[in-house]
């Protein structure tokens, strides 16, 4: 958390459910220690989207299918969900909670090594949820920017890494190396003349940068 407590219990709470399958994840999710986008991001998720109405969304780290699921409910009529993952345990729980849900023929699980992945696609985008492997971010950047479109929006999770990101005493010696790479993507972003960005410090901290 990078929110005092009461705050982020108090957001929590203005919160409505996400209807029964996606609380059932949520719940899988707390008990097994996978990781998903937090409700006040997935929220935040859910708002953007119905403001960029997306017909194509790239996502970058799929886990058990939560975050691919929720953002169905913002596509417009055939659009489609092209959704990164390199884990065979994952891709399964994934692709079964994505049937449970009835969007097979929405949401599209690529299986591989996310840059490798990224580097061979060769399409365009309207909204990338990025929220993957931390050190790598980037060296996914200049992918994500290539395939999205002039006025989508790249959404990028945990930029902020348990606050270490914006305050060295907080570091972590294991993880300095996560937070050097993390505060040079921030640097690039902030500092693109391709995209105009702001940080919003809830979750894990969340970078919504548009591309002009």
């Amino acid at each position: 958390m990078i929110c005092y407590d009461y705050i982020n219990e108090y957001i929590r709470n203005t919160i409505t459910g996400n209807g029964s399958l996606l609380a059932e994840l949520e719940e899988f999710a707390k008990s097994n220690h996978v990781p998903i986008v937090q409700p006040e991001v997935a929220k935040l998720l859910v708002v953007l989207g119905n403001i960029i109405r997306p017909k194509r969304i790239l996502e970058v780290g799929t886990a058990i299918g939560y975050s691919s699921i929720l953002l169905t409910t913002v596509l417009q009529p055939d659009g489609i969900i092209d959704t990164i993952d390199r884990y065979e345990l994952m891709i399964e729980r994934a692709k079964e909670n994505i049937k449970r849900a009835g969007k097979e023929s929405v949401i599209n699980v690529i299986e591989g090594d996310a840059l490798e992945v990224l580097r061979c696609l060769d399409k365009k985008y309207d909204m990338v949820f990025l929220d993957a492997a931390k050190g790598q971010y980037p060296e996914f950047l200049p992918e994500c920017l290539r395939m999205l479109s002039k006025g989508g929006v790249l959404i990028s999770d945990n930029i902020l890494y348990k606050g270490m990101v914006a305050n060295d005493e907080l570091v972590v010696r294991r993880k300095k190396t996560i937070v050097k790479r993390m505060r040079d993507y921030l640097d690039t972003i902030c500092k693109s003349d391709e995209l105009e960005t702001s940080i919003v410090p809830i979750g894990d901290g969340v970078a919504i940068s548009y591309k002009k």
